[in-house]
């Protein structure tokens, strides 16, 4: 193709296109599920809140944005944030998260948060605030998201492992005491942990095409499902000698509905935690999104480019109608549009229909949902931080030049030495 021609644009909603992006859909929910799940968990959010998330992300801001190619969801770069706002509220208000009640209330006083940060992103939009990031450092920004990616190893390795982490310990302690605990590992949960970790690595890293087109999160749980029924039978039963808590729990939403959605408690926002993870939710959530949406645009085959504006409206109609429903905040997500591109999206609706498939999935057949293994998930929370803080991301950092690797590794410094 000479400079002179130009690709033609995939017209959304013709049968060509129609086609592809379901097909690409699909393959994207095969991946979004488990994440979306594990993310939830992970950010102290009852699991099937992650699945709302990526539903009306992928539904409402289909019909919002123009960015074409961006799934939009839960964000393991979220997660230290979330579960933070959970936690500050549970201290503030004295609530023990290892009572479920107390628990859910604290999660509930983080959803008024994210109501109104998801009006304050809109508002960003309408203001155009969209082109702020082009005034941010990258460095810091990318040294953040390392920060945030070795925290999430910090505390995912110990469910990965079935060891029960210390209480009050921050992340880097829990690094350093990690090796001195192996001994206490569950050997039936770090079976199937350890396999599902092995499984994303050599997906990531062996250069075989075709394998890099199958989701390497359904080989996981095709694998660690029997796994989890099957080890027990070698390495010993699981403690307290039950099974069904080494699996995820979701409700099933159409005979039980009161159980599978939430409402926000607005409490909390006349309070200092309230305020401080206002900022936070806003800040972060709407930089994240942003970056992630103009890394997407580059490696659109169109080379289309996002209103930014726009998408931040966009991402901020979803956050206020999902926390009024129970959900985390969403961003536009880099992991799952990147699988989008590859596997031959063509515009938006393709992040619509991977809402579509994650909504039928949860309504029709939560009783397979309710078979993955909690250490599977936790090996993808591991996998995802290492590759938010990879070797490669110091080094592309290096290349650019030392003045901003002395940014990025002391951003990383700074924000786990301190409350993030």
């Amino acid at each position: 193709m000479t400079s002179a021609e130009v690709a033609p644009v995939p017209k959304e909603g013709g049968a060509g296109t129609m086609i592809k992006d379901a097909l690409a859909g699909f393959l994207v929910f095969l991946i979004a599920m488990p994440l979306c799940l594990a993310i939830a968990n992970a950010s102290g959010y009852p699991p099937i809140c992650g699945i709302w998330t990526a539903v009306v992300g992928g539904i409402l801001c289909s019909f919002i944005t123009d960015s074409q190619l961006t799934i939009k969801g839960p964000a393991a770069g979220l997660i230290v944030i979330v579960a933070g706002s959970v936690t500050g509220f549970a201290e503030h208000y004295g609530l023990d998260l290892k009572d479920k009640d107390q628990a859910i209330e604290a999660f509930r006083l983080s959803l008024g948060v994210g109501v109104v940060s998801g009006v304050i992103q809109v508002m960003f939009g309408l203001f155009r605030f969209g082109k702020i990031i082009e005034f941010f450092p990258m460095a810091a920004v990318h040294g953040m998201l390392a920060s945030i990616g070795l925290i999430i190893i910090s505390k995912q390795a110990y469910p990965m492992l079935g060891i029960k982490p210390a209480a009050n310990v921050e992340p880097l302690h829990l690094l350093i005491q990690l090796p001195g605990r192996i001994m206490e590992t569950e050997q039936p949960v770090a079976v199937v942990g350890l396999t599902s970790l092995a499984i994303l690595f050599t997906f990531f890293f062996v250069p075989f095409k075709p394998l890099k087109k199958i989701p390497s999160q359904l080989v996981v749980l095709l694998v660690a499902v029997p796994m989890t029924l099957l080890v027990p039978m070698v390495a010993g039963p699981y403690q307290g000698g039950t099974i069904e808590k080494a699996f995820i729990s979701v409700p099933n939403v159409l005979a039980k509905p009161g159980e599978a959605f939430y409402f926000p408690n607005f409490e909390g926002l006349a309070t200092a935690v309230g305020m401080e993870y206002l900022v936070l939710f806003c800040l972060i959530g709407s930089l994240e999104s942003m970056l992630s949406a103009k890394a997407v645009d580059l490696l659109d085959p169109l080379r289309r480019k996002s209103d930014m504006n726009r998408d931040l409206m966009a991402v901020g109609a979803a956050n206020t109608a999902v926390a009024m429903l129970g959900g985390l905040p969403m961003i536009s997500e880099i992991v799952r549009s990147s699988a989008n591109i590859n596997n031959g999206a063509q515009t938006r609706a393709a992040n619509r229909f991977h809402g579509i498939f994650l909504l039928a999935f949860v309504l029709l057949l939560p009783g397979l949902i309710n078979m993955i293994p909690m250490a599977a998930l936790a090996a993808m929370l591991v996998f995802t931080g290492y590759r938010l803080a990879s070797p490669n991301e110091f080094i592309k950092t290096w290349k650019i030049g030392p003045q901003q690797l002395t940014v990025f590794v002391g951003t990383i410094i700074v924000t786990l030495a301190t409350d993030l």
